[in-house]
């Protein structure tokens, strides 16, 4: 991986970024992609478990798939690549995070300014009167929690298909791609869309668009430069370069 004269000169003047991640970061902490699971899970479709439709017949078996999927976030770590841009935050005047993923990754790492576009897998909410709850339990005995205030379905706080994304959020994420110098698109293929036109909302405002995976995507032709590697090799170098002129 080369990064080029011109990316290593932004770097030094640089003030603001914004920053796109997707499923790839979080694989590298061991969290397998939406439609990678494997055993009992690998013989149902995503579309049939994670719409609202779905969560009303049968709560009890969304529940069940993501209280497992919730299990997997909560044996993993966060990465190299999550804490590099905890760094980066601390390091560049104007920051903004946005993350396609829903494993809270971001935020155990130490990341502030963080939009999550698609939710958070560890928050839930009531569907009857919106009390968001932490820490839900799924057992056994109880395999479909209910609202402590109202006896309401609490849900997962992530966005199903057919839903709209989170008010306000995907606004604020569209504004930080139009006001900044640099956004980096980092381990997702960018082909899903709302949060796939970032990149080039950024691009249009003439920003410089680098794109970090471990393999070229349909956006690598748009974009001004690809660095091709696990995020997790990939960042650090970067944030050595801005420590290196900011000491």
């Amino acid at each position: 991986m080369t990064i080029s004269i011109k990316l290593r000169s932004l770097l030094q003047r640089v003030k603001s970024i914004c920053v796109l991640t997707g499923a790839g970061i979080s694989a590298e902490s061991g969290v397998a992609t939406f439609r990678g699971v494997d055993g009992l899970w690998s013989k149902l479709k995503p579309e049939e478990l994670a719409n609202f439709d779905a969560f009303m017949r049968n709560p009890e078996l969304v529940w069940e798939w993501y209280n497992y999927r919730r299990q997997i976030v909560h044996d993993v770590k966060p990465n190299p690549a999550h804490y590099a841009l905890v760094r980066l935050e601390e390091l560049v005047k104007e920051f903004t995070l946005v993350t396609q993923n829903v494993d809270n990754l971001h935020f155990r790492a130490g990341s502030k300014k963080v939009l999550e576009l698609h939710g958070n897998i560890e928050r839930s909410y009531c569907i009857d009167c919106g009390k968001f709850v932490e820490n839900v339990e799924v057992t056994t005995e109880k395999k479909v929690p209910r609202c402590s205030s109202c006896n309401g379905l609490i849900r997962p706080d992530v966005v199903w298909f057919g839903e709209m994304l989170p008010e306000g959020v995907f606004e604020a994420a569209t504004e930080a791609a139009s006001q900044c110098e640099l956004f980096l698109t980092i381990g997702t293929s960018a082909v899903v869309y709302p949060a796939a036109g970032l990149p080039m909302t950024a691009r249009n405002q003439g920003a410089y668009i680098v794109e970090v995976n471990t393999e070229p995507t349909e956006i690598s032709h748009t974009v001004n430069e690809t660095l091709l590697g696990k995020a997790g090799e990939v960042l650090p170098q970067l944030i050595t370069i801005l420590e290196e002129t900011r000491k």
